[in-house]
């Protein structure tokens, strides 16, 4: 009331958007990729080298008895 229309409008507070672009360079993009294809190999390869050792495990476990 004693600010009248001015103490309703909103009040925006932190750090204003800096403005950066959006884009990425297309040789950043493609490295980016290429780097996503190559570790997610490397966890697929890591998953089946898990399952492999495991199943060793359970041959070698099932021997002794």
């Amino acid at each position: 009331m004693e600010e009248g229309p001015e103490g309703l409008s909103v009040e925006r507070r932190g750090r204003s958007s800096t403005g950066r672009s959006k884009k990425l360079p297309k040789e950043v993009e493609e490295d980016l990729l290429a780097e996503v294809q190559r570790l997610r190999a490397e966890n697929d390869y890591l998953k089946n080298l898990q399952a492999l050792v495991l199943e060793d495990e359970r041959r070698q476990h099932k021997k002794r008895w």
